[in-house]
């Protein structure tokens, strides 16, 4: 068995302020999570909201993504598509570009140390104003690293009011992807691709509640970002073992391995190993599809596929 450390991944679904390492909680004054499982996605969503908290200067946003470069460097990613709420940090400390120019400038640092390519989506939550989401479109044109927005956050809350701003992204050229079919149901994902002219569906795995939905987001080749322990810590899926990701794959659809931000990357890629007996060109084929599923330049894929299969050639 190969060492999936080594394997080069592509990490699609992670949010930045997730990744904030324990230590750095410390150092801004806070307590880090237990790591526990969650009761619902109120008590996570209030968890990781204290620790955004504690992002106030300049130098704290640099420093967690130099930090988040250099941890997931360590895990054999080699290009990310980093999640951020831009808007929201801007609004709170009150100047709206320096939370992501930022951010900006510490992958930047961390890309030149590490060799992680990054890129930015900005998300916004379904339970905040639209106004903050025209914000959120405004910062994501006006900056070359921002490669799309989308919508997060509890999916009971609809995309439909935002739809002229997800409209005016799509024709602007933004990419497009949501959280849907993790808390709620099928409907979530419809809209998602409807509404929101999903390009990629934020965890999506309860695409299995409907039949013909699965039919149209094989056959539209949708890419799903599966976490599985995410899922497992919030309680949506009651262990790993029972996770439907084998039967997301069989069901043909194309599965990439993601962590939200609550786990090591490599370390999912090791629990599918050991939970489902995935074999090493088993975790090939999702490194692939995840280089496939990404916005990547075609040369950085050409160059993240030729490192997959050096990694899974005897």
């Amino acid at each position: 068995m190969r060492d999936v450390r080594t394997l080069p991944k592509a990490h699609l679904h992670v949010h930045l302020e997730s990744t904030v390492r324990p230590q750095t909680v410390r150092d801004l004054g806070g307590t880090p999570g237990d790591g526990r499982v969650f009761r619902d996605f109120r008590q996570f969503a209030d968890q990781r909201a204290q620790v955004r908290e504690l992002l106030r200067t300049a130098e704290h946003f640099r420093r967690v993504a130099v930090e988040f470069c250099e941890d997931e460097a360590a895990q054999g990613t080699r290009y990310a598509e980093v999640t951020f709420t831009a808007a929201s940090h801007g609004e709170r400390v009150g100047e709206l570009e320096m939370p992501l120019e930022a951010v900006l400038d510490g992958l930047r640092e961390g890309r030149d140390r590490y060799g992680v390519e990054c890129r930015v989506l900005l998300d916004h939550s379904r339970r905040r104003p639209v106004e903050r989401l025209w914000r959120t479109y405004e910062l994501a044109t006006r900056y070359d690293d921002v490669i799309g927005m989308g919508l997060a956050g509890d999916e009971r809350h609809p995309l439909a009011p935002f739809a002229e701003v997800l409209d005016a992204a799509r024709d602007a050229g933004l990419r497009l992807v949501h959280h849907a079919g993790e808390a709620a149901g099928a409907a979530s994902i419809r809209e998602a691709l409807d509404v929101g002219h999903a390009e990629r569906l934020g965890h999506g795995i309860r695409v299995l509640d409907d039949e013909s939905l699965v039919a149209e987001v094989r056959e539209r080749g949708i890419p799903l970002e599966v976490c599985p322990t995410s899922n497992v810590l919030l309680g949506l899926v009651p262990s790993l073992s029972e996770h439907p990701l084998p039967r997301l794959r069989a069901a043909g659809l194309a599965v990439t391995i993601n962590t939200d931000g609550e786990a090591a990357l490599a370390g999912e890629y090791a629990g599918l190993r050991d939970t489902f007996g995935c074999t090493d060109d088993d975790l090939a084929d999702l490194a692939r599809a995840s280089i496939d599923a990404s916005f990547a330049p075609d040369p950085v894929k050409a160059e993240l596929k030729a490192g997959v299969h050096a990694w899974a050639t005897p």
